[in-house]
């Protein structure tokens, strides 16, 4: 390498194209040109504190910026809207340096100010259901307009990680404040129809359940391959198209430039289309059926409730059979209830292989000789999600259990599954941080939101939890965690399905789009090739 390129590497990092030069360096990349990309389903809240779906989270990082950023392989960090940062010999304080001339995307100046109030309020008990991923931060002092220093209650193995997620976004107070409404709530709501942000695009219009879009931020602080700022695009075209198999047709007709969430019966077939690229991207994704474990639903006895009834449905699920009827061999079955690319995933073998005359006993056992009638509720036109549940309906057919399968646009699916109103349901988990503590929170401690809304509690898991938050010995976290995922994977709420890749088909001249395997749709060093 010659020095002067050397010298021009170095630069080009300096600035800020952490992973753009390598990807694009081989050839020149052009701006400019509107991206149309199909979803399957719509955002709905686009606050960082407040949300919970994945189909708001995904759309955040492209809004909104954080302190430090997830590197491409979501296992690391990398500089975001800091530049340094050192932790404390206790563990108990955090020293920030924050990157120098950054704006809001109104033009406004990010100050330290807008750092500390952002940190405070995503770590205010009760804000959201991600606030346990900083409850650490006790609060936030400002050393200079450059300088803050985060105070943490105790040491926290994830605090680093933890400022990658979007719930920790740095956001204008003064703006947000001016919104209104009398609860943080009131406010936040009215903030995300028009948000401000200082990630690379910014929300230009949305037509709710239709169309989104998304324009170049002319403020982002990030250059590019070429010297010049982030993003490459002019704009990104949302498209909500919940049907797979028209999303598809929209994809090869050529009104759409890309699409997501193809369905894996699909897959093969686009893999060979010479004008498109089917891209299995790495991922944290698990599939799982998840249990309301309640004693009643809408006042009646629940036989989900009895966890022999669950253990029972777990080996009468043939999960390899899933996976081939789902996923074609794509997918692999679960180890844990987290990924086995989640940080101190202890699984060993797959669980539950597939036993039908233990599930009959387990049945037997339970009270069930006969079985009893349950339902299913899942996203409407959505293969996958009906693949599973028709699949699961003959399954559990042999140990009596008469499924009945629902079929609901994504607002009333989630709307039912954050009030309990649901007996089973289809869902996927993505993790948002490298650390198993996110999907543990979600999943399996009652007390952030009942585990996964079913109302299933373990007080020996949630004390372990609690530790596992404070405890910076490796050797030690692990051990805890080990024993929170021998808890819940042999007594917890979920069917453990499958765990694949995300499935996302692009035009030929979609260039530097990668969806992390933290699930972030990273849209910032697109390009359209001419």
């Amino acid at each position: 390498m010659k020095v002067k390129t050397k010298l021009t590497l170095l630069a080009l990092l300096a600035t800020g194209a952490f992973s753009t030069l390598s990807a694009h360096a081989a050839e020149v990349v052009q701006r400019g040109g509107t991206l149309v990309y199909g979803r399957y389903a719509d955002s709905n809240f686009l606050e960082p504190v407040l949300n919970e779906s994945n189909n708001d989270i995904w759309i955040l990082s492209n809004l909104y910026d954080t302190l430090l950023l997830p590197t491409d392989d979501g296992k690391g960090i990398k500089p975001g809207l800091a530049t340094a940062w050192k932790l404390s010999d206790d563990g108990k304080s955090l020293t920030i340096t924050l990157r120098p001339d950054t704006k809001f995307s109104d033009g406004t100046p990010i100050t330290a100010q807008d750092v500390k109030w952002s940190l405070e309020r995503a770590a205010k008990p009760g804000n959201g259901v991600w606030q346990f991923l900083v409850s650490a931060i006790d609060n936030v002092s400002i050393s200079d307009p450059h300088t803050v220093v985060v105070h943490l209650s105790h040491p926290d193995p994830a605090i680093l990680s933890a400022l990658t997620v979007f719930n920790t976004a740095i956001m204008p107070e003064k703006q947000f404040e001016a919104e209104p409404g009398a609860t943080d709530h009131d406010k936040a709501a009215a903030f995300a129809e028009h948000p401000v942000g200082s990630g690379p695009f910014i929300l230009k219009s949305w037509q709710h359940n239709s169309t989104m879009t998304l324009v170049r931020n002319p403020y982002y602080w990030a250059k590019g391959a070429d010297g010049k700022a982030l993003p490459y695009l002019d704009s990104i075209k949302f498209e909500i198209v919940p049907d797979d198999a028209t999303r598809i047709l929209k994809l090869q007709s050529g009104e759409l430039d890309g699409a997501e969430f193809i369905p894996y019966s699909r897959v093969k077939e686009l893999q060979g289309n010479a004008s498109l690229n089917m891209k299995l991207f790495p991922s944290t994704r698990v599939e799982v059926g998840s249990v309301n474990a309640r004693p009643e639903i809408d006042g009646k006895p629940n036989p989900l409730a009895n966890p022999k009834v669950r253990e029972a449905l777990n080996y009468a699920t043939d999960k390899d059979g899933i996976i081939q009827l789902v996923t074609f061999g794509i997918g692999k079955p679960m180890t844990s209830f987290m990924s086995t690319s989640t940080p101190l995933n202890s699984g060993t073998k797959p669980l539950y292989p597939v036993d039908v005359e233990k599930a009959q006993a387990l049945m037997k056992e339970a009270g069930y000789p006969n079985g009893f009638t349950t339902s299913m509720n899942i996203l409407a036109g959505n293969e996958d999600s009906l693949s599973i549940a028709t699949g699961l309906q003959q399954m559990w057919s042999q140990i009596g259990v008469k499924l009945t399968i629902n079929q609901m646009d994504n607002a009333t699916l989630n709307a039912n599954f954050r009030k309990g109103n649901f007996s089973t349901r289809i869902g996927p988990w993505t993790d948002d941080i490298a650390d198993p503590n996110e999907i543990t929170s979600y999943y399996a401690y009652s007390k952030n939101i009942q585990a996964l809304h079913s109302g299933w509690k373990s007080d020996k898991l949630d004390q372990l939890f609690e530790a596992s938050q404070k405890e910076t010995d490796p050797a030690k976290r692990k051990e805890e965690y080990k024993e929170i995922q021998d808890i819940y994977n042999s007594t917890g709420p979920t069917i453990p399905l499958y765990e694949s890749s995300y499935p996302v088909a692009l035009k030929k001249d979609v260039q530097g789009f990668v969806q992390i395997p933290l699930g972030n749709n990273i849209f910032t060093s697109t390009w359209l090739k001419k």
